[in-house]
């Protein structure tokens, strides 16, 4: 099952029939609980629970929650920390990283308890339930809603966080569908995009220092610019390991890639999508001053389309 996801919305709504929540900047995930252990499922449906080798134990039982995992790094959410714990399918080193990167699982929603459905109970009844569940520790938390919208969108930009999430309290849990019903709004332009190609580090040849990035449309992988800043360190060794077996002999654009840009380029299956921050597209739809967050595990390029 694929969770709810929010439509974006243009102004903040009032009035006592919406709650409002911070935008937390991590993985989505379903967490389903039975007989006392908890297997997460990512956003396209991908068994996540290898990774996240400290969330197994969750405190209830017989639920199906909603929420994200958040790592921390200064005491702010940050996706550059969570990107490096999302690919890991080896559970030793799951283990090894929960050490090094906790995460925490901010639940915000309560999707079945025992055998009743709750999906279609309106959010306002799910919510009382899910704070009846008692998830308060260091590893999940039930985070708090608001009722004063203005009030949060303020706070969260002051605060350097990525956003907001409206909710209308009447609303239905609805599957896969991207509804209005709940509204996001960003504080930073950040964007999805599938992986076409990378290039070498002008030094290195050894060393991953950018990546060729597009957007899915109906005619295709869309090139939308090389991504550079950003990455280096462990980011760069990370995504080079996930791109190694994807190495195919042509470009996977249907457009005409800059002969500058293309130069000393490997092209890769378009199947990694990677969180991009920039200042918005050029005339040319080009994205511009690209920044390399993370590789979204969470999502596949059909979820962009």
């Amino acid at each position: 099952m694929r969770p709810m996801l929010a439509t974006r919305g243009t102004h903040v709504p009032t009035g006592d029939e919406w709650q409002h929540e911070v935008k937390w900047d991590g993985m989505r995930v379903l967490v389903d609980v039975r007989h006392g252990t908890a297997r997460l499922f990512s956003r396209n449906e991908n068994d996540a629970t290898v990774s996240f080798p400290e969330l197994v134990g969750i405190p209830v039982d017989e639920v199906l929650l909603d929420g994200e995992v958040v790592a921390f790094s200064d005491g702010a959410p940050s996706f550059g920390a969570l990107a490096e714990r999302m690919h890991v399918s080896r559970a030793d080193r799951a283990r090894r990283l929960a050490e090094r990167i906790p995460v925490t699982l901010l639940v915000f929603d309560v999707l079945r308890v025992g055998d009743k459905d709750l999906m279609d109970e309106p959010l306002r009844t799910r919510r009382e339930i899910l704070e009846g569940l008692d998830l308060h520790d260091d590893r999940w938390q039930t985070p708090p809603t608001y009722t004063d919208g203005r009030m949060l969108f303020d706070a969260t930009y002051q605060q350097a966080l990525e956003g907001m999430v409206s909710k209308r309290l009447t609303s239905r849990y609805r599957p896969g569908l991207r509804s209005k019903d709940w509204l996001k709004f960003a504080h930073r332009r950040r964007e999805s995009y599938v992986v076409g190609g990378w290039r070498s580090e002008t030094d290195s040849l050894d060393r991953l220092g950018a990546v060729l990035v597009g957007q899915p449309s109906p005619d295709g992988l869309l090139y939308r610019g090389k991504v550079g800043s950003g990455i280096a360190g462990r980011k760069a060794v990370v995504l080079r390991e996930v791109l190694a077996g994807l190495v195919r002999p042509a470009s996977p654009f249907t457009d005409v890639v800059p002969r500058e840009d293309a130069l000393g380029t490997t092209w890769v299956e378009p199947v990694l999508v990677v969180e991009v921050e920039s200042l918005g597209p050029s005339a040319q739809g080009r994205i511009r001053q690209p920044s390399y967050i993370g590789t979204r595990a969470d999502l596949s390029p059909e979820d962009l389309t």
